[in-house]
């Protein structure tokens, strides 16, 4: 798809990932690196925790959204350039067997006053699990190039 530039989007326009399956292997993978508490790697530990199992971490589940969105795709060909993050939310535990999805949606489109040829884009950002319930959400503000004018356009 080609690129999609800070005019082509509006509010309010949404858009569904996934879906992303959650393995036991990945998670004790990624926490092995990342995040090593016991309800993360260890098994044994996890199911005598409040967890009662294996959990994965928020920050594993992050990074499998943040894929989810480059292969997603959202604006074509044209690279992602995260500035902020705010309200970053782990409702609820994902475990090994879960199946995310994430929805996103357009919250914001802004050109700059200072720059015109880039604009900002707030799009708010919600994963469910496979049972509907919201697993992980967050708001996240990228910067998107403004449709280039033709050679001698002002």
């Amino acid at each position: 798809m080609s690129a999609r530039y800070l005019e082509d989007l509006s509010v309010g326009e949404s858009w569904e990932g996934g879906p992303i399956p959650i393995t036991e292997d990945a998670v004790i993978a990624f926490a092995s690196v990342y995040d090593p508490q016991p309800m993360h790697v260890d098994p044994v530990a996890a199911a005598q925790g409040r967890f009662g199992g294996i959990i994965a971490s928020g920050w594993h589940v992050a990074a499998l959204v943040m894929r989810d969105t480059v292969e997603t795709s959202p604006f074509g060909d044209m690279p992602l350039l995260g500035l902020q993050l705010d309200e970053l939310r782990w409702e609820e535990a994902v475990r090994p067997g879960d199946v995310l999805r994430a929805r996103r949606e357009v919250l914001e489109v802004n050109r700059s006053r200072t720059k015109p040829d880039r604009g900002v884009v707030r799009i708010g950002v919600t994963v469910r699990n496979q049972h509907g319930r919201t697993a992980m959400r967050y708001t996240n503000l990228v910067q998107i190039f403004a449709r280039p004018t033709p050679q001698g356009e002002s």
